[in-house]
């Protein structure tokens, strides 16, 4: 049910502002009564102050309009907020992967999408605070979808956007089984608990939530409120004859497969070896490169407009 005493800010990427879907459900929303303010990026950083001054303007509720690169940045944005006064986050995708709308259960189309952020009731979840080192900087910066390391970031990286708009999930499929011919490993210290491991890996994946690449399911098992990161290690093959194996026991994610390591932790870091390249990395879509990071969940820090019944929900489980 529509509250009235909410009021919305939302932050539009540029590239989505003449979205003619959009502005017709901006139109109807208004006319509906809904007080809506609007703002559109023009440069990188605009999604993440825009979002930063939501009190100032008055703003409840945030509604991210655009892709999870979009989404990421006004999450950034709202961290910058006192947990008391931080506003809802809501979520319209108009991005070509959209992992967290589909991960979550959204609508993905416009007008659909900005009625259920009106309707949606807000629900905590955690966000994971990343900190880490490049070339002698430190960046602190967070995200509540999935970070993946290496391979994964790679293809996610070097996959050309207009062909990420035209086959979705399979793009990052395709340009997987290009790169599994010329691969690379990356080679790092992992620290979690009172775990030390080092370790050469294809793919590294950090989860709040599940999927990541356009569709690709990484963390099975994640739920956003849990206070735990999922955390997906898929170790080195040295020859073609052993991918069989490697594929299968990535459909079974095993607790300590012989390529496959899946488990929990509330917070774990990552070392590169001193002589390596700095490890890509891809936040919520975003490409970095670091040298050493550290993910440290935040719990329960952000409010989502999420549907009732979702499953990425700890609350929603049935035993």
């Amino acid at each position: 049910m529509k509250d009235s005493q909410q009021r919305y800010l939302l932050i539009i990427n540029g590239k989505s502002a003449g979205n003619p879907a959009l502005r017709d459900a901006v139109e109807a929303q208004r006319k509906a009564g809904t007080p809506i303010i609007v703002r559109a990026t023009w440069e990188g950083g605009d999604a993440a102050n825009f979002a930063a001054q939501a009190t100032e303007l008055g703003a409840t509720r945030v509604i991210a309009c655009g892709g999870d690169g979009t989404v990421n940045e006004v999450v950034n944005g709202l961290m910058r907020i006192p947990h008391d006064h931080r506003p809802a986050l809501g979520v319209v995708p108009l991005g070509s992967a959209n992992d967290f709308a589909n991960s979550v259960g959204l609508p993905l189309e416009p007008e659909q999408a900005l009625a259920a952020a009106v309707s949606f009731n807000a629900s905590p979840i955690d966000v994971i605070r990343m900190t880490a080192d490049a070339n002698g900087d430190q960046e602190l910066s967070y995200y509540v979808n999935m970070t993946t390391g290496g391979f994964g970031a790679e293809i996610t990286s070097s996959t050309p956007k207009t062909l990420k708009r035209m086959l979705g999930g399979g793009a990052y499929s395709l340009m997987g089984a290009l790169k599994a011919w010329r691969h690379r490993s990356y080679r790092g210290t992992l620290h979690w608990s009172d775990h030390e491991q080092a370790a050469s890996l294809l793919l590294l994946a950090l989860g709040n939530g599940r999927q990541s690449g356009g569709g690709q399911v990484l963390a099975p098992r994640a739920k956003l409120d849990d206070g735990r990161l999922d955390v997906l290690l898929v170790k080195d093959f040295h020859s073609v004859t052993e991918l069989p194996a490697l594929l299968a026991e990535l459909q079974q994610f095993p607790a300590d497969g012989r390529y496959v390591r899946y488990f929990t932790a509330s917070q774990l870091t990552v070392t590169t070896q001193p002589d390596d390249e700095p490890w890509p990395l891809t936040l919520d879509g975003e490409a970095k490169r670091y040298d050493r990071f550290s993910a440290e969940v935040v719990p329960l820090a952000l409010k989502v407009l999420l549907p009732e019944g979702c499953t990425l929900l700890s609350a929603n489980d049935r035993h």
